[in-house]
């Protein structure tokens, strides 16, 4: 059965192309990390899954229908199931933690009730029931602002929950954290795969994050999809063609994951 069908996809923007005839199939909800240097097409490839950004012409099937064809309440219920977390958290960063969660639902309330702000007690407890399982309940009453970086992105992760997706996609959710709680992040997506048998599909930029979290990791260079396989078939080879690293380019994470991976593989055959 296949859950999620990328057909054919392409997004243009004038004479630039983001995304240039990508196609992937997901037969069982798995995590997927997306890597490739910046501009690679990672984000537009995401934002064209979610309906944020339109595609100039492909298809993105998900139980056999082609999600890109929706307009109106069809895309907001699509939008709905597909939660998006990003880099930069989107949280409203005066309102308190669990309001911020609460927006979760916002795709399927009145516009009367969002007007005043009016939530039932039940999505209230489950919003509260979320932020204990990610470990962060103390701090529901708190404006998200009092938070530090980790801890908001897990309350953006708890607002992603809030709207029982089928499919979360999270735009580089530890680029902009610390070491400490990027882990922290990562180890909750994973979490939340493993539990609750949701795909996952993260846009990552180190190697080493996509092979200690993903089931699969697919690789992008100039909108293209390069690389398509396990973590274990993420070769030195395959990595220096998805990040060029036999171009010009020198940037330097990179260049010392790539290092990194070629002494694995050297002791891996010793």
């Amino acid at each position: 059965m296949t859950l999620l069908l990328v057909r054919n996809l392409t997004k243009r923007f004038g004479a630039n192309t983001a995304v240039d005839n990508a196609s992937f199939e997901v037969s069982a909800p798995m995590m997927i990390g997306v890597i490739g240097r910046s501009g690679a097409g990672k984000s537009t490839l995401l934002r064209i899954i979610n309906r944020l950004t339109d595609a100039t012409t492909g298809a993105v099937e998900v139980d056999g229908r082609d999600v890109l064809t929706l307009s109106g309440s069809a895309k907001r219920a699509w939008q709905s199931e597909c939660a998006m977390i990003f880099q930069q958290f989107n949280l409203v960063p005066r309102m308190d933690v669990v309001s911020n969660v609460l927006h979760g639902t916002l795709n399927r309330r009145s516009t009367m009730a969002t007007a005043f702000n009016l939530y039932p007690q039940s999505d209230i407890r489950r919003a509260i029931d979320i932020l204990d399982r990610l470990g962060i309940a103390e701090h529901a009453a708190k404006r998200a602002e009092a938070l530090s970086g980790g801890q908001q992105q897990r309350v953006a992760i708890a607002r992603a929950l809030m709207q029982d997706p089928k499919v979360i996609l999270a735009d580089e959710p530890i680029a902009s954290l610390d070491p400490m709680n990027a882990e922290i992040v990562m180890s909750t997506l994973r979490r939340i795969h493993v539990e609750d048998r949701r795909m996952v599909i993260c846009n990552l930029h180190t190697l080493d994050t996509a092979r200690r979290y993903c089931d699969r990791v697919i690789g992008m260079r100039d909108g293209r999809i390069v690389f398509d396989g396990t973590p274990d078939q993420l070769t030195t080879a395959a990595a220096r063609d998805i990040y060029g690293a036999d171009d010009s380019f020198s940037e330097a994470t990179t260049s010392t994951e790539i290092a990194a991976l070629d002494r694995a593989q050297n002791l891996e055959t010793a």
